[in-house]
């Protein structure tokens, strides 16, 4: 679980976001490294889905740039800029068309990325023994466990050429076993394909048991940063978010 290349990906220069007279981040300086997966904790409210928010483009900050592969991206519409970029985001709810199959929800989002019919249907059947959907690959989404429309958006996200995904909540309302099946796909997706991953979420140990380095965010600063062995022993983070005991 290492990245193999230190060159910055994602950077986050001075960022301030505002939301009317309520500041969320304050001159957050942040910086993701190729290949790397990276965490970000935080208690509701530290600013971690605004951030994110601001790195897709949904949301443009106060102040500071956003900057990718040494691009600054501030200013670029959503849709160039994650075109360009190879930017997937998996959002905690939703992802998926609830009255479409498994393969229908995969072959509309690979008509907006694929012109070519027999690269689209080859792509799909890849992505479906990918992330093991045969069994389910006639069912429609709305009828599918927690870890299934997991492994399916996951799926959606990997249809075009993927080179940053951002993960908002992946492990939410999961069982151990679906957890540990999206661990490893991550991890796949870091060792296989070279692709940059961002993950938040609130389950602390699920999240450290599968990044690199991680951070720890507290109305809207980071607080402290390091890898997962490095962060638990934290006074900073450990006051902050873990409290007092927290191991992994």
């Amino acid at each position: 679980k290492s990245f193999k290349e230190e060159r910055p990906v994602i950077e986050l220069k001075d960022l301030t976001i505002s939301y009317g007279n309520r500041q969320i981040v304050e001159q957050l300086n942040l910086s993701i490294q190729k290949s790397e997966i990276c965490g970000l904790l935080g208690p509701n409210g530290a600013g971690k889905s605004s951030i994110y928010h601001s790195i897709i483009g949904l949301v443009k900050p106060t102040f500071g740039k956003i900057q990718i592969d040494g691009e600054d991206v501030t200013n670029i519409p959503t849709h160039i800029r994650c075109s360009k970029f190879g930017i997937s985001w998996v959002p905690q709810y939703g992802g998926s068309w609830s009255d479409l199959t498994v393969h229908d929800n995969l072959m509309a989002i690979a008509e907006l990325h694929i012109n070519n019919k027999e690269e689209r249907i080859s792509k799909i059947n890849n992505l479906i023994r990918k992330f093991e959907l045969q069994n389910v690959i006639r069912l429609k989404s709305k009828y599918l466990s927690g870890g299934q429309i997991r492994k399916l958006t996951l799926a959606m996200a990997m249809v075009k050429n993927t080179k940053i995904l951002v993960l908002d909540e992946p492990f939410a309302a999961l069982d151990p076993q679906s957890v540990k099946m999206i661990q490893q796909i991550i991890v796949s997706l870091q060792m296989f394909e070279k692709i940059t991953v961002s993950i938040s979420d609130h389950s602390s140990r699920d999240l450290l048991s599968c990044v690199d380095n991680a951070m720890v965010l507290s109305e809207g600063k980071i607080v402290a940063r390091g890898t997962p062995q490095e962060l638990v022993k934290n006074t900073r983070a450990i006051e902050a978010y873990f409290g007092e005991g927290f191991k992994i």
